[in-house]
């Protein structure tokens, strides 16, 4: 069995998220992606940082993707897609 590469645990939380309605528990994305608790929050770190996740302003505490997040699960679909297309 091949190995999740970093692009590929990024894809799966963002889809995860977006799957649910844009929002989501932080141990919704831990299960839903198959990830340990450290992983998932060294990627939310990264997801944060780099602007693709933000937390809700609701009362609960809900992790939402953003416009940018939206835009990269739009973009590497097209490229999952390509290389399918073409054998890669």
């Amino acid at each position: 069995m091949e190995r999740r590469t970093r692009i590929n645990i990024i894809y799966d939380i963002l889809r995860v998220i977006q799957e649910r309605g844009g929002e989501i528990k932080k141990t919704h994305i831990m299960y839903r992606a198959n990830l340990s608790h450290n992983q998932m929050k060294l990627y939310l770190a990264e997801l944060y940082k780099k602007k693709f996740i933000e937390n809700t302003d609701s009362d609960k505490p809900l992790i939402k993707i953003t416009k940018k997040g939206q835009d990269f699960l739009r973009q590497y679909s097209q490229v999952k897609e390509f290389e399918k297309t073409f054998g890669l």
